[in-house]
């Protein structure tokens, strides 16, 4: 019962029409979800992908793609400005049961910035960041507990510790229903279920624990350093064929960040989940079944749950209450 719940609970989101001109673009990076009609969005004459895609809803897995034209029958994807990729722009949107989700990326700093600002010997890319991204200088403290949490940390969390992957990694080995969830071979590939489950439960959490913004920030940042190209449009054949790190793999990371987001919203309101939430076992154990009921509903397929008790639990509820709490405080 659950499962239909929280499905009820996401499309009850308020969502808006949205204006696609290039006039637009803020007010489309501002309102996230608009009411769509699912029929004018895939490619009816696309034979393969209604039969790959008539049970998902939602989110998108990688590996049921067979070529970037493939995935444009899915999703939409809009270019603008894209004679200068300073000014680029690039609109990402995808429309399931009535719900659109909707990515807008542009041109702007990387991860690769911050590293270099933080950890380089060149006092001007300091400056440079200041000046080009103030929103990362005010939230420098909260970019690196997202950081944290995305990362192993042994040393300050012992051997063992966990981050958010290995959350999307257990959820995959949580799935008991293996005739149903691997017809496809892919699928049990790293950019099958576990990536897609990697980018929703970290999109799910940073959202919940922090902001959408701050989850939105994040995410832009490894997609303009990992491939700048998704701004412009301009990729090369190479890249267009590369299903594993191409085009395809990055913009249905994009698609799926998105719905992330959308959850993270929906459970920090069903939890009442702020900065000062206490994380116990049962409180983590229950936003991870949550997740994996959305996985079930989109993918068709079922789960063992997560309980309290179990290891990557109670060592994942310790680590986001030490995180959360300012308990770790490095320039490391």
């Amino acid at each position: 019962m659950r499962m239909f719940q929280f499905f009820a609970l996401l499309l009850s989101a308020f969502c808006v029409s949205c204006n696609r001109s290039p006039h637009h673009i803020q007010e489309l990076s501002n309102a996230r979800t608009c009411e769509c009609n699912p029929s004018k969005e895939v490619d009816s004459s696309n034979v393969t992908t209604l039969s790959t895609y008539r049970t998902v809803k939602g989110a998108l897995l990688a590996s049921r793609f067979n070529s970037f034209e493939e995935l444009k029958t899915v999703i939409r994807i809009e270019y603008f400005n894209d004679n200068n990729s300073l000014d680029s722009v690039v609109l990402v949107s995808h429309c399931s049961n009535g719900l659109e989700v909707i990515s807008v990326l542009k041109s702007g700093i990387s991860q690769g910035d911050i590293w270099n600002a933080r950890y380089g010997d060149n006092i001007l890319d300091r400056f440079s960041l200041v000046f080009s991204s103030p929103y990362a200088v005010m939230n420098r403290r909260d970019l690196q507990s997202v950081y944290t949490l995305s990362r192993w940390r042994p040393e300050w969390f012992g051997e063992g510790d966990l981050a958010f992957f290995d959350l999307a990694k257990t959820s995959v080995l949580n799935i008991n229903t293996e005739d149903l969830a691997f017809k496809n071979v892919r699928d049990s590939t790293e950019k099958g279920y576990l990536n897609s489950f990697n980018h929703i439960t970290a999109q799910a959490f940073i959202t919940s624990c922090f902001s959408e913004e701050m989850a939105d920030f994040v995410a832009d940042l490894h997609e303009r350093y990992a491939h700048p190209e998704l701004i412009t449009g301009k990729f090369t054949e190479e890249q267009i064929k590369d299903l594993e790190e191409g085009p395809v793999d990055n913009y249905v990371d994009i698609i799926n960040n998105e719905w992330g987001q959308e959850l993270g919203k929906q459970l920090r309101e069903k939890y009442n989940i702020c900065r000062e939430t206490n994380w116990t076992p049962e409180l983590l154990a229950n936003y991870l079944n949550d997740l994996q009921s959305y996985y079930s509903w989109a993918f068709q397929i079922g789960f063992k749950p997560f309980r309290p008790e179990d290891e990557e639990v109670l060592r994942f509820s310790n680590k986001i209450n030490v995180v959360m709490k300012g308990g770790v405080k490095s320039n490391s």
